[in-house]
């Protein structure tokens, strides 16, 4: 008897019900966890969510007669996409715990004490989170670096650590958006087909209005706080004086990460080698702080010096000064600390990428483009297609790449600039990434500094003023750049 090959599997394609089960199961269990568990849904239990919601997204990719191997493979490449997001994460772990080590960010709280009056207290820390993202081009970078350090500073001063963490998203947005030297901003122009440099000025027309209605709310909210405690603030100064010399040396790890920063090392490897550069002027600068961290006095000198280096990057600095808020800022950090974040990243974008690579999200999205008659329509299109994949793929690359792809040849067949895509991409897919607990950024941004994304949410206004002005530019037809006719593909009888 001859045997004979299987006959081969029939594709079929996914129907509406098929793409809208994954999101509802998605909706429901993330709903459930926070019902159930509070601010602590982001500590496993949204996590599980994501991982079941990729279970069920699978199993209707199989209905439909995908093998498995390649629904694997495509589970591999979500993974691959976000190597160097995970590389980065554990390098900022480490960084902040050999950072507090070394006196790095207890010198940025002690100067900032002195110099950061509470009343202007968010409006500066938006301001300086800005120049930084602009002159480094990373968001992460600075939120993991300044932005941790005015989050600590904050509750010494008086003010809300909420809030802050609210200025300093949105500083670090406003800067990664505008900076030449931004991944996400040299991929939105790039895929879009625009000039960097063209793209950015488009992006100002948004960016800037944006940034100036959050330096206006961030004002308000400073001069309605109440005046500091000078004698508790003085006391805690006195107490940091003693765990730390307070040296302007202890910034020598902070700039070496901007110069490497704006040479363009990568990411990962320029933050972990400020980590170890942390670490070794913490055993140059302060001994003591890592003879206290390690308390082993059975080791040699240098074995302690190692050994609490390791320590730090491993599992973060601990110390115990008796002062609550002091210890809360400097007791942090480690590799360790990131595990959870890691974990919801892997959830969300594997997720996403089942649901984009098999259909699943086309099929909800293209019924919808092809209803929108209208800039305006167009606009607002492409920004709830942005959003929503910040919340369904949980990655804001997707949410960037993806409704790019989606859009251009519509753009260019409605006599719309390259610009015009490349920015509402940005204003929308961008800066909403942070907002989305389970969002890659969102999880990032709140493993960071500290603050639950749910709290922070309200108080990032930049990241939510843009994609309203990116919006609103679209209805009224604002600084919409168009084609020459002669050059566009198709000219819309309707462009309003």
């Amino acid at each position: 008897m001859s045997s004979h090959p299987p006959p081969p599997r029939t594709i079929k394609e996914p129907s509406y019900l098929d793409a809208i089960v994954p999101l509802v199961v998605l909706i429901a269990l993330i709903a459930g966890s926070v019902v159930l568990f509070g601010l602590g849904a982001i500590d496993g239990p949204t996590q599980v969510a994501l991982i079941l919601s990729t279970m069920v997204a699978a199993i209707i990719i199989l209905k439909n007669g995908h093998p498995w191997d390649k629904i694997a493979a495509s589970g591999g490449r979500a993974l691959a996409s976000i190597v160097s997001a995970i590389f980065i994460l554990l390098a900022v772990g480490a960084l902040i715990g050999t950072w507090n080590m070394s006196g790095t960010i207890p010198t940025l709280v002690h100067y900032g004490i002195q110099l950061l009056q509470p009343n202007w207290f968010y409006l500066a820390t938006a301001i300086i989170c800005a120049i930084v993202s602009v002159g480094i081009g990373s968001s992460w970078t600075t939120a993991g670096t300044i932005g941790v350090g005015l989050v600590g500073i904050a509750s010494l001063v008086g003010v809300s650590p909420v809030i802050t963490a609210g200025a300093v998203i949105s500083g670090a947005y406003f800067g990664d958006k505008t900076s030449p030297l931004s991944e996400t901003t040299l991929l939105s122009a790039q895929l879009a087909g625009a000039d960097i440099y063209t793209h950015i000025r488009a992006q100002l027309w948004t960016s800037v209005p944006a940034f100036v209605i959050s330096m206006v709310v961030f004002a308000i909210l400073g001069l309605r706080e109440d005046v500091i405690d000078n004698v508790e603030t003085a006391t805690d100064l006195a107490k940091l004086d003693q765990l730390f010399w307070i040296t302007p040396l202890n910034l020598i790890p902070l700039i070496f990460l901007v110069v490497l920063s704006i040479r363009k090392i990568p990411a990962s490897l320029a933050i972990m080698s400020a980590a170890l550069v942390g670490g070794i002027m913490g055993a140059i600068l302060q001994p003591q702080a890592i003879v206290r961290f390690v308390n082993d006095p059975a080791l040699a000198t240098p074995l302690v010096y190692i050994k609490g280096i390791w320590a730090a990057m491993a599992t973060g600095y601990q110390e115990n000064s008796g002062i609550q808020d002091i210890d809360r800022l400097l007791s942090r950090g480690g590799m360790d600390s990131m595990l959870l974040t890691l974990w919801i990243i892997i959830g969300a974008v594997t997720f996403g990428t089942l649901m984009e690579e098999f259909g699943l999200l086309a099929k909800l999205i293209n019924p919808v483009l092809l209803r929108a008659k209208t800039t305006g329509l167009l606009f607002a299109t492409l920004v709830t297609t942005a959003i929503g994949l910040n919340i369904v793929a949980g990655d804001q690359y997707i949410a960037l790449v993806l409704p790019v792809r989606m859009f251009r040849i519509e753009f260019q067949k409605r006599g719309l600039q390259p610009q015009n895509l490349s920015r509402v991409a940005a204003d929308a897919g961008t800066v909403t990434s942070p907002l989305v607990p389970w969002n890659s950024c969102g999880a990032f941004m709140s493993a960071t500094l500290g603050i639950s994304t749910f709290l922070y949410l309200p108080y990032a206004i930049f990241n939510i003023a843009s994609p309203i002005l990116s919006l609103a530019y679209g209805i009224t037809g604002f600084k919409i750049e168009r084609i020459p006719s002669t050059t566009a593909i198709y000219s819309n009888s309707n462009p309003e």
